[in-house]
């Protein structure tokens, strides 16, 4: 089980008292706005990317994979009503067995590869074998999003307590900015990402998606010993 904790040990003296200070010690050390900042940037970049890929989807199916209209409306919805119910599944995995910080640090893994793939099935993959790779690379995406999704938002929670009213003051004013940085991430992500693709070409598009996200991963790499990871919490059906 993941903690930030170290852990209390039973009985009485100078040794318990040492190890209560130390587990106190390092829960003020970690969370607040110092771990939560890395994790705004994560959750920018991965909307950026859902949306630079979603945004103009539809014209790649119909300009490039020469899908008549109401087959191309009829995939992106599809993928769009995947998206959205694999965070169900994600939040159970997170919740049961994993913990949420492992959760998201894997689905961004597999959010960063579908991008990468993506690139390069709008570049050197074959025509021939180019529609199966697009679409698998969306899929992947998919997956990506449905472990992310779920658990970053409260990832971002746990970095801070409430138990007094200036602490309760920082984590919503936390999410003030949490709020204002998703609307700029996705407001970037349908003014640049698809003037990219329209422009200059689909492999500029979905290749600025990718370094994006690659970039934002290691920066949350970076907060690694200041977040507060809590373990997971075990199945609801126990």
């Amino acid at each position: 089980m993941e903690n930030s904790e170290a852990p209390e040990t039973s009985g009485s003296g100078s040794g318990s008292g040492r190890e209560t200070t130390v587990s106190t010690e390092q829960r003020t050390s970690r969370g607040g706005w110092n771990a939560a900042i890395f994790v705004i940037f994560v959750e920018m970049a991965e909307r950026f990317a859902f949306y630079g890929v979603a945004g103009n989807l539809i014209s790649y199916l119909i300009k490039e994979l020469h899908q008549p209209t109401s087959t191309a409306v009829q995939n992106v919805n599809t993928w769009v009503g995947v998206s959205t119910i694999f965070p169900l599944l994600g939040a159970f995995i997170a919740d049961s067995f994993v913990g949420r910080f492992k959760t998201i640090v894997v689905s961004c893994v597999i959010f960063l590869l579908g991008t990468v793939l993506l690139t390069l099935s709008v570049s050197v993959i074959p025509s021939h074998s180019r529609k199966a790779m697009f679409f698998l690379s969306l899929y992947i995406i998919s997956v990506g999003e449905g472990g992310h999704r779920p658990c970053v938002q409260t990832f971002a929670a746990d970095q801070f307590d409430e138990d007094s009213p200036e602490k309760r003051k920082e984590k919503s004013s936390f999410f003030n900015w949490w709020y204002l940085a998703v609307v700029a991430a996705a407001t970037a992500a349908t003014l640049l990402v698809i003037y990219l693709q329209d422009n200059i070409g689909w492999i500029w598009g979905f290749g600025v998606v990718a370094a994006v996200l690659a970039v934002a991963l290691a920066i949350f790499f970076l907060g690694i010993r200041k977040y507060r990871k809590e373990g997971p919490v075990g199945s609801p059906t126990n």
